[in-house]
């Protein structure tokens, strides 16, 4: 049988308890046609990239992925490991990425595709709607060495189906908050201990999630956009002796983040932040200050509120949150600003390892080739990684 060469073998092995002997043969096999197969990703492909397209039992390759028996999810975790430490230093946080993305795909056998906005596609001018599934991915954001920047990898994604998907199924439609949510809940069971980041863009900015993390035992770090015109207050005053009622969310209202940016009081501070969406060190004026956002009806979340903006007037003045009441504010934006490497990481994909030409049909399937292909870019990176060592 074809195999990896045997360095490839040996930094594969940690993922072989997770299959039965033969289903994991297959599985490597189907693994290096899709590192060589040019143009699409499907099953045919990888069999014909590595000479057995006319194999009599090709049909087991199509099992693997339909009927056979693995989790990708314990695949996500000891892929999540392999990279923390190839790649992470002890007592270092795991910085994550959070965003979703779309599998353009038709055909009526594809129960769980939907119609959604097309990043790609779509302009601030133009909104484009496109047909597909679409997918929360979770990636490791990482300096690798020998790349000399930051790089977004993926580990974990979870398929969130339309609203009328979970309509016909009589089941509760969940919104991408809460898809991101149990993502980050399994982040944080597969690492009871390590300091987590997760930054993610405007869309996950949501009161629900945000108490959510920071209220687990071991808070995780959220980071992500804030509006301009959100509804800040001050922390909630202390209690008089024996006062009845209930107890007070917040304190008194605060001036909007866009006043504060206009006013000639606040105090800027000159900051260089390195890697600024792949252009380099970058110079910028930070001004923060802690507050609680809070919602009528929904929930009161204290964070530090941190404004960016551009002493040579090229980009306008935004504002960021942070969960983290304590966390420098040249770090918040520092993690911030890695956030831009999942879209980097999505175009790759699609342009060196085929994404959206996979052709499967059936529901399980779905489920575990995507996941499977995006693992793909990372298990490629520790190859990559594991020879530049070496050399």
């Amino acid at each position: 049988m074809r195999t990896l060469p045997p360095k490839m073998v040996q930094a594969l092995a940690p993922f072989a308890p997770l299959f039965s002997k033969r289903i994991w043969q297959h599985a490597q096999l189907l693994l290096i046609g899709a590192i060589l197969a040019p143009g699409t990703r499907t099953v045919s492909s990888a069999l014909r990239a590595m000479g057995l397209d006319q194999h009599e039992r090709f049909h087991r390759y199509h099992r693997l992925l339909s009927r056979a028996s693995w989790s990708s999810l314990e695949v996500g975790r000891v892929l999540l490991g392999l990279l923390v430490e190839a790649f992470v230093p002890e007592g270092s946080p795991l910085v994550v990425g959070i965003d979703e993305t779309l599998e353009r795909r038709w055909g009526k056998r594809i129960a769980a595709k939907g119609v959604y906005r097309d990043p790609v596609r779509s302009t601030h001018e133009t909104f484009v709607k496109s047909s597909g599934l679409r997918w929360v991915c979770v990636m490791l954001l990482v300096e690798v060495p020998w790349a000399s920047r930051v790089w977004a990898l993926p580990f974990l994604s979870a398929l969130a189906p339309s609203e009328r998907y979970a309509a016909k199924r009589g089941r509760r439609h969940k919104k991408i908050t809460e898809w991101a949510w149990q993502l980050l809940l399994v982040l944080r069971r597969w690492h009871p201990r390590r300091e987590i980041v997760a930054v993610a863009d405007r869309a996950y900015a949501s009161l629900k999630l945000l108490d959510q993390c920071r209220k687990l035992s071991d808070p995780i770090t959220f980071i992500s956009r804030l509006r301009l015109d959100a509804a800040l207050y001050e922390p909630v005053p202390p209690r008089r002796p024996h006062q009845i009622g209930r107890p007070r969310l917040k304190g008194e209202r605060l001036p909007n983040l866009s006043v504060v940016a206009e006013d000639p009081r606040t105090a800027w501070k000159p900051t260089k932040i390195a890697n600024w969406y792949g252009s380099g060190e970058r110079r910028v004026e930070i001004a923060s200050q802690t507050a609680v956002w809070y919602s009528t009806g929904l929930f009161a979340v204290p964070l530090r509120w941190v404004l960016v903006r551009d002493p040579q007037g090229e980009f306008k003045t935004q504002a960021l949150l942070c969960t983290d009441l304590d966390a420098d504010p040249q770090k918040i934006v520092s993690w911030f600003v890695m956030r831009w490497q999942l879209e980097v990481t999505f175009q790759e994909m699609r342009r060196h390892l085929g994404f959206e030409t996979q052709r499967q049909w059936s529901e399980l399937a779905i489920r575990r080739t995507t996941p499977a292909l995006l693992g793909l870019f990372s298990i490629v990176t520790l190859f990559a990684h594991q020879r530049m060592r070496r050399s």
